[in-house]
Order: structure tokens, then sequence, then C-alpha cells
């Protein structure tokens, strides 16, 4: 967390404000200011995106963190490192709370984002169902002051993950 916290700071600026009459600058103030909150985002995931899974070997009496996998070059001090992997949230597993898996979970076919099919069934597909939906439609505001709305159902297509 230190070095990936090194890495944010690295790109940390000066801002400053001028103080005086009608902005003369007679006193200025200046100040470190963070980042943009998108550029520590991408700082993190690029570095999430390059972990090394790592383990723990004795060398002498001090341990030592090396790459699980020997073909993975060693991590350097600034590379963000993990000893054990993420679960895999396609599944559901008892034994993690909230680990509910995404068999079921309503998905939206023609969506390349996480909410969609391909991406959040895990490749598993997905079922594709017609669903009557009642929705309010044609409201109507009344003076004074209430909204009036019909009731109007139609079909739509859900699908869920299989």
């Amino acid at each position: 967390i230190f070095f990936l916290w090194q890495a944010i700071l690295n790109y940390m600026r000066v801002d400053c404000k001028c103080h005086g009459v009608s902005g003369s600058c007679e006193v200025k103030t200046c100040w470190k200011a963070m980042p943009p909150f998108r550029k520590v985002g991408n700082i993190i995931k690029e570095k999430f995106d390059g972990a090394t899974e790592v383990e723990q070997h004795k060398v002498g009496t001090t341990r030592v963190l090396v790459p699980r996998n020997s073909q993975f070059k060693p991590h350097t001090d600034e590379d963000l490192v993990y000893l054990d992997p993420s679960p895999d949230f396609c599944e559901h597993d008892p034994r993690t709370p909230g680990m509910l898996g995404t068999v079921g979970r309503y998905c939206n076919k023609t969506s390349k984002a996480i909410d969609g099919c391909e991406l959040m069934c895990c490749g598993r597909g997905f079922h594709t169902q017609e669903v009557e939906v009642v929705d309010r439609c044609s409201c109507k505001f009344h003076w004074c002051c209430y909204v009036k709305c019909k009731q109007c159902r139609k079909m739509v297509e859900m699908h869920t993950c299989r």
C-alpha cells in the first residue's frame, strides 16, 4: 500500500491562489493537491492489472515473497502483489458470505458492459423469457396537486444467467 500511495504522490500538483486588492497577488498561497480522481483510479487499476501472485519462502531466518509462477519476473518494490487469488464471482461459494454467483441474475442482452449477458453470465449463456410488465403511463398533472396515471401492460424480454 505504501508504494501504491507513493505512485499517486508522484502525480501531486501544486495549486496556488493570489490574495490582494483586485487580484494584485500581494500574497500568494500555494499547496500540494491530489491528482484528479480519474488519474488516481487509473493508477490503481494499472497496478491491479499488473499484480503478481506470490508465496512466502523462508530463506535463512527471513521470509521472502517469490512469484508463484516461475515464468513471471520477480516483482519490484513498486509492484502490487497478492498471496491469495480473488474468488470466482461467477460461482456460488457457500463458504463465503455474499458470494452468490451470477446464476439467475438479470442481464442486458445488448450491452457490452458489466451488465451485459456475455460478461455477467461468465460465458454460460442465458435464458430468455417473455414477461408482462405493468407500468404507469399517460400521466397527467391535475391542478392542484396530484398526478393521475393509467396502467399500461406490455410484453418485454427478460434475460437471466444460466
